[in-house]
C-alpha cells in the first residue's frame, strides 16, 4: 500500500510546484505512523526537519543581521523567539499543514494534528524538503514570506524578553519536565553586580545566562535553552 498526500493543495499553499512527491511525503510523516505501516517505503520527517532547522537558523539570522543594528545579545533572542516551538507552529497552523500529516491513530486521536512540537517539527521539515527541491533562494522567500514577517511586531511588543515562559511550555510539552534554575556563580559590588544562572531539564544543562540581575541571567539562559530543544 502507498500513501501519498495531495502534493497539488499543498504546492498551492507552499506557492510551488512540487516535483518532488516523495519527498514532500516524508515531510509529514511523523515517525508514529511507521509503527502502524510497517511495510511503508518511506522514513519519517525527522532527517529533513534536521537539515530544516539549519536552513532556518541561517535564513533567519541573516534576515535579522541585515535588518536591525542591535548586538549580537538581541538579535539572538529575537531569532529564538521567531524559530521557537511556539512560533513555527502558529505558522505551520495557518498553512493548514496538520491536513497533510500521516499519523498513527493514537496520535490523531489525541489530538496529534494540532500538537504544537509536531507542527513545529513539520515546519521545519517542510523547509527542509523545500531546500531540497528549489535551494536557498526559494528557502528565503517562503520563510521571509511565511515566518519573519512578524519581526518587528516581535520585537515592537518585546514578546521576545519572555523566554522564560515560553522555555517552560515547550520544556513541559516536548519533555514533560519543569526547567530548573540554579544560579552557578555572582561577583562585583552591590550596585554592579553580575549573574550567571544555568538552567536544567532532569539535571541536564539546557543554557547558561549572565545578567545584571537573576532574573535577566534566567531570561538569558532560556533563550539557549530554547536554541538547544529545537534539537532534541
Amino acid at each position: 500500500m502507498q500513501h501519498y498526500i495531495d502534493t497539488k493543495k499543498l504546492g498551492e499553499i507552499l506557492e510551488i510546484e512540487i516535483k518532488k512527491e516523495n519527498l514532500f511525503t516524508k515531510a509529514f510523516t511523523h515517525r508514529s505512523y511507521l509503527n502502524e505501516h510497517p511495510t511503508y517505503e518511506f522514513p519519517s520527517n525527522e532527517r529533513l526537519e534536521f537539515l530544516g532547522d539549519a536552513v532556518l537558523q541561517l535564513i533567519s539570522s541573516e534576515y535579522l543581521f541585515g535588518k536591525y543594528e542591535n548586538p549580537e545579545g538581541d538579535l539572538t533572542n529575537f531569532r529564538a523567539a521567531l524559530v521557537c516551538t511556539k512560533s513555527l507552529a502558529q505558522e505551520a497552523r495557518r498553512l493548514g499543514y496538520g491536513d497533510f500529516l500521516l499519523l498513527s491513530k493514537g496520535e490523531e486521536a489525541t489530538g496529534g494534528r494540532n500538537r504544537q512540537y509536531i507542527l513545529a517539527n513539520t515546519f521545519e521539515a517542510v523547509l527542509g524538503a523545500i531546500y531540497l527541491q528549489e535551494g536557498l533562494e526559494t528557502c528565503q522567500e517562503f520563510v521571509t514570506r511565511e515566518l519573519l514577517y512578524k519581526a518587528d511586531k516581535i520585537i515592537e511588543e518585546e514578546t521576545y524578553k519572555d523566554a522564560k515562559s515560553q522555555f517552560q511550555e515547550e520544556a513541559q510539552e516536548k519533555l514533560g519536565v519543569t526547567p530548573q534554575y540554579k544560579v552557578l556563580d555572582s561577583w562585583g559590588p552591590d550596585h554592579e553586580k553580575q549573574f550567571k544562572v544555568g538552567v536544567y531539564l532532569a539535571r541536564e544543562e539546557y543554557g547558561v545566562g549572565q545578567g545584571s540581575s537573576k532574573q535577566k541571567a534566567e531570561q538569558q539562559a532560556a533563550v539557549k535553552a530554547l536554541d538547544k530543544l529545537t534539537t532534541v
